[in-house]
């Protein structure tokens, strides 16, 4: 694991490590086979989200009970997601609603969420959904003007999210 320090206003981005690729599809099943064909590897595990209301889910700013199919293809040191929301309070649901199946995010990995999201914020990249995940914590940033889609951040060990959740 790699340590670092940040000077103040320093990007979080600065060395960071890119974890994800990930697209939003109407029929993972389908998304799978064609994925699995084109990068010719066997069809990852599918698994399905624990329920919203287990992973304290929150979808700006109210719980939500959303889940998701996923399925996760190994690119040797990126991974690439493919999302199937079950549901519709989700930044999942919201980028299939929005913009229809494709890129829905890049990931990276962090280890200071709170301070990451007051970056990303003093930005004008508000947080839209966090949830737990085990022993770490997922959030989704609106980054529409600047990725076309979202950035989430992944944290192995939760810490505190940071300022009370507002709606964007």
């Amino acid at each position: 694991m790699i340590w670092y320090c940040r000077a103040m206003g320093e990007s979080p981005f600065k060395g960071a490590k890119l974890a994800q690729v990930a697209f939003v599809v109407n029929d993972l099943s389908s998304a799978v086979r064609r994925w699995a064909t084109l990068l010719g590897v066997p069809e990852p595990t599918v698994i399905e989200t624990a329920p919203g209301e287990e992973i304290k889910l929150n979808y700006r700013g109210t719980e939500s009970n959303a889940r998701a199919k996923l399925a996760f293809f190994d690119l040797g040191g990126v991974q690439l997601e493919l999302i199937e929301p079950i549901g519709l309070d989700s930044a999942w649901y919201e980028g299939l609603a929005d913009r229809g199946e494709g890129f829905h995010h890049i990931a990276f990995w962090t280890e200071d969420m709170a301070g990451d999201r007051r970056f990303l914020e003093s930005h004008r990249v508000a947080m839209n959904m966090r949830g737990d995940m085990g022993e770490g914590q997922f959030a989704y940033f609106d980054a529409a003007d600047l990725t076309g889609g979202m950035i989430e951040l992944l944290e192995r060990r939760r810490t505190e999210v940071g300022p009370p959740f507002t709606q964007s």
